[in-house]
């Protein structure tokens, strides 16, 4: 299992520079993790790139957790209907 942490801060701002950083990360790990509980601001971006992640993973046949989700991002996730997709 490898635990891959998010940054205190993913809005749009961040997204394409996090996904950049977390691409690599996710491809090298046979049991990726990702660790959500850094996250105290964020916006739908965040949601963008775990969806894009869980595609990267599946890609490879790995299954992605996401663990430590704070519940602004729970409630992201719910509203635009992918909560379940993310396992939140």
């Amino acid at each position: 299992m490898s635990v891959i942490s998010l940054p205190e801060r993913l809005t749009m701002a961040e997204a394409r520079t996090t996904l950049a950083r977390l691409t690599p990360l996710l491809a090298s790990a046979d049991a990726p993790v990702i660790d959500a509980s850094p996250l105290r601001e964020l916006d739908s971006a965040a949601v963008a790139v775990l969806l894009s992640c869980q595609r990267e993973a599946q890609a490879r046949g790995k299954r992605l957790r996401i663990d430590g989700a704070p519940a602004q991002l729970g409630q992201l996730a719910q509203l635009y209907g992918v909560s379940e997709l993310l396992g939140l």
